[in-house]
């Protein structure tokens, strides 16, 4: 190791900065933003340092280095591109037992500024030893993207409740499963979705011998398919999942992002197969979170578009399940966006409706009429199936049989086929194409040959990707 990686207080406490210039600007930003009484020894200041002396929010000591300006400092930073000026400052700094960074020489730094992680009061702080930078700065954004935004937070509820938990609890070991239960338990989960009033409550009521016994479910969207279209939110939470309910249309890449020790149950429908029903689903969910664990419900697309996600939430309200929604991007926009097929165009379509294929037998009659409009971009989920009824009621209420028209199977999967041609080929189309798949009905199709850049970025890596024009 060739840097102790240290945490300093410099609250109030006065820092050298030699140099005015953008470089120096950057480390300032740090400074200040750590407390810091900053102080420049520079010929000239660039206009965001200027603008801040003006404010007395820094201050410009002098317009050249004198190493008397070093006895009051705790630490001096030279960002000159005078490399003589830089050495000198390094070398008195040296003398007077102070630490000292000269930016871009890592020769020349007593200290280094790491890649940081700033979800204050926690932060994270990633160094290369100044070998790699631009190494240490792609960790930190791989981080940042992994790291809730709400940990700062989460961190600064959990300080003010530190009295109260060792007053609980005399033994070490008996404080740190309590916060371990709590980081992973429904007090995260609380302010992860911004009720603060609430998990503070829940680390009152943990403040008991008794483990908590009720646990939580989280309806998430896992997209289309491709597991780069997960959000990061989705992510986070699969990844603390104890128990995963998973359908048929959560593609195999995505699975794997889950938890590696969670338990896993595949709950999906597949039309002419064996499939779980929704209430054995309700049911199960409520029994899992009923036991204290944190139950991951895992479904294909958005959960709240065509995904019955709300008929289990609804299960877990009436059971009094504590409970919270991480939305996916639907298949209607995900594999449309991949075919290279805009929902809207102002020049072919104004409105875009979502439809499903596969109603209650005793629900409303569809309305044909309205359907059939013509400027309007049909996304039918599930339709495959009824692909000749949708078909032909289209055009018996008055739209042109030679309406462009794509089925999408495995929309934005390495697999992905576009199958394109006219409304009246439809059944066609959707008898040949890959399950899942979304029929897609208007003018806007005419865009796919122009716009489809994932079957080309596949075909160039090697991938298949297969493009069938029955027109």
């Amino acid at each position: 190791m060739d840097y102790l990686p240290i945490f300093a207080d410099l609250k109030a406490k006065p820092v050298l900065v030699v140099g005015g210039g953008d470089v120096a600007a950057r480390k300032i930003e740090l400074l200040r933003r750590a407390g810091a009484r900053v102080q420049i020894a520079a010929r000239e200041l660039c206009a965001e340092l200027r603008e801040l002396a003006d404010k007395q929010q820094l201050e410009w000591l002098a317009t050249s280095f004198d190493e008397a300006q070093l006895d009051s400092v705790y630490l001096v930073i030279a960002a000159t591109d005078d490399g003589a000026l830089n050495a000198r400052v390094f070398e008195a700094a040296n003398q007077r037992r102070l630490l000292a960074n000269v930016v871009d020489d890592q020769p020349k730094c007593s200290f280094i500024f790491p890649s940081i992680v700033d979800r204050s009061p926690l932060v994270v702080a990633i160094s290369s030893s100044g070998t790699a930078p631009v190494l240490a700065r792609m960790l930190r954004e791989k981080l940042e993207a992994l790291l809730p935004a709400n940990l700062g937070q989460m961190a600064q509820v959990a300080g003010e409740w530190r009295d109260k938990v060792k007053q609980r609890f005399s033994k070490m070991s008996d404080r740190r499963r309590f916060w371990e239960r709590a980081f992973n338990g429904l007090f995260a989960s609380q302010m992860a979705a911004g009720n603060v009033q609430g998990a503070k409550q829940t680390l009152d009521a943990q403040l008991t011998d008794a483990p908590p016994q009720q646990g939580e479910i989280i309806l998430v969207g896992a997209g289309p398919g491709d597991a780069g279209l997960l959000t990061l939110r989705a992510l986070q939470v699969m990844q603390q999942a104890d128990v995963v309910l998973y359908d048929h249309l959560v593609s195999d890449e995505i699975l794997d992002l889950v938890r590696r020790d969670a338990d896993r149950l595949c709950v999906g429908k597949r039309a002419g197969a064996h499939s779980v029903a929704q209430e054995e689903t309700n049911r199960l969910l409520v029994q899992l979170a009923s036991k204290g664990k944190r139950v991951v419900r895992l479904k294909g697309g958005d959960p709240f578009i065509f995904g019955r996600g709300g008929e289990e939430l609804q299960a877990a309200q009436e059971a009094g399940i504590p409970f919270q929604v991480v939305p996916g991007v639907t298949a209607a926009s995900g594999a449309t966006a991949y075919a290279g097929i805009p929902l809207t165009h102002r020049d072919y379509a104004q409105s875009v409706l979502f439809i499903t294929g596969h109603c209650r037998a005793d629900g409303d009659a569809i309305d044909w009429p309205s359907l059939a409009r013509s400027r309007q971009t049909l996304a039918i989920y599930m339709g495959t199936v009824k692909a000749a009824e949708i078909s032909q009621q289209l055009i018996a209420h008055g739209r042109a049989a030679t309406t462009p028209v794509a089925v999408i199977g495995r929309g934005t999967r390495q697999d992905q086929q576009v199958l394109t041609g006219t409304l009246a080929e439809l059944e066609t189309l959707a008898q040949q194409a890959p399950t899942p798949a979304l029929l897609v009905i208007g003018e806007v199709v005419n865009l796919h040959a122009q716009l489809a850049w994932f079957q080309h970025s596949a075909q160039q890596a090697g991938r298949d990707s297969a493009v069938v024009n029955l027109a």
